[in-house]
């Protein structure tokens, strides 16, 4: 793939010497056994100054992660379904304080729970409704079932609230969700949920586009990301990882490419993590983000709005506004806009890095942050689940800053 093909590093001011530093890393984790196969690609000032891969994508067949691997990115498809509500956003078909019951009425009179147990739930009436800013945010009461902490986690599992493995639309889904209580209050707590799924029926319902061909006609075509999509064609599946979990053996395998859901037509295209990319593709996007919104002389956001996604909307850190930790982003000296973190700032965060940089990771221990000020853009690959398994998301990123001249 020649747009990964590096340039001399220190032609953008990387130092060679200091970016082998990275090689050692990568290799050390696939040796022992921590990460089937990596790549990490950095790019400053418009070009790609590393990009390395190694291991395998696919441990049982042999095949070597490569530039053209095709990984699960999970969560970081939440970035993609923010800019692709933002776009409605520029078009006038809403504002960020609007009800979201003005295009989904079933998320009228809901409730939010305040205690009682798993026989009976207590509730109260929630205080206001939620907004498209709050989905953007984290702060609409939503949860995850996964999480496993709460009674309204609980009833997610037990009504099927799912997008990942649910045999229902998308839609249909939404309207489970809309029927079990908030966790908190709209606009009062940040919680980590499924409300980037919601922004994606969002965008369906205001466009009158299912939401996966408005991703494709609107991000993923202007943007050339041709292996970027919800589900990997036949042609491609050989270039597609396999997903892992850490086990006492080792490495076991957790997702087969041959057998994948990833691969089946008519899986719910989900806002919130449903995508899979490449690091090349990936590029495309935080390069359109970190260009302001333009992509090779085509503009798909303004300037003005790419400036208020990447501001921080929390009044305060994620520690300050948090009910509960998740591992995609530190939560001290960090905030969240509308689809990312924010680094407000690095020292309280105790990571190397700069203010205004903006990020987010998937469950497969993918990750990517761009940080304006350094003109630079960083997305590590590989597939281990879960994503809190090893700290390597912190050691890339101090690998990454020392390297800068």
């Amino acid at each position: 793939m020649s747009e990964l093909s590096p340039v001399r590093p220190e032609e953008i001011g990387l130092s060679a010497h200091r970016l082998g530093r990275i090689d050692g890393w990568m290799d050390a984790l696939v040796a022992s056994g921590k990460l089937p196969g990596a790549s990490v690609l950095i790019a400053r000032r418009g070009q790609v100054g590393y990009f390395r891969a190694t291991g395998m994508a696919d441990i049982a067949r042999a095949t070597p992660m490569q530039a053209d691997t095709i990984v699960r990115i999970y969560s970081m498809t939440k970035p993609l379904t923010s800019a692709a509500i933002m776009m409605l956003y520029e078009e006038g078909r809403f504002q960020l304080d609007d009800p979201i019951t003005r295009f989904l009425p079933s998320f009228a009179h809901q409730r939010v729970a305040v205690g009682g147990n798993a026989a009976k739930m207590e509730t109260v009436p929630a205080i206001r409704a939620i907004t498209f800013r709050d989905l953007l945010t984290h702060t609409s009461g939503l949860t995850y079932g996964f999480m496993a902490a709460t009674l309204v986690d609980a009833q997610y599992r037990a009504t099927g609230v799912d997008f990942q493995t649910a045999d229902a639309t998308l839609g249909e889904i939404v309207e489970k969700a809309a029927a079990v209580p908030l966790l908190a209050q709209p606009g009062t707590a940040w919680n980590y949920s499924i409300a980037t799924d919601v922004l994606g029926h969002l965008v369906a319902v205001i466009s009158g586009q299912s939401f996966d061909s408005f991703v494709h006609d609107r991000l993923l075509t202007p943007l050339g990301m041709t292996d970027t999509g919800f589900v990997v064609p036949p042609e491609k599946i050989a270039r597609f990882a396999a997903n892992y979990v850490p086990s006492p053996e080792g490495l076991a395998l957790f997702d087969d490419p041959a057998t994948s859901r990833f691969t089946q037509p008519g899986k719910i295209p989900s806002g919130g993590g449903g995508l899979l990319s490449t690091a090349g593709d990936y590029l495309a996007f935080c390069t359109m983000m970190l260009n302001k919104g333009v992509h090779e002389g085509h503009q798909l956001l303004s300037r003005k709005t790419v400036e208020l996604m990447t501001a921080n909307h929390l009044g305060g850190d994620m520690a300050s506004l948090g009910t509960r930790r998740f591992s995609e982003s530190n939560y001290e000296g960090v905030g969240f806009g509308l689809g990312f973190s924010v680094t407000l700032d690095p020292a309280r965060a105790q990571i190397l890095g700069s203010a205004g940089e903006y990020a987010w990771g998937g469950a497969a221990s993918t990750a990517f942050w761009i940080d304006p000020a350094e003109e630079l853009i960083v997305i590590l690959l590989t597939q281990l689940t879960p994503s809190s398994t090893y700290p390597i998301r912190r050691e890339l990123r101090v690998l990454t800053y020392q390297s800068l001249i």
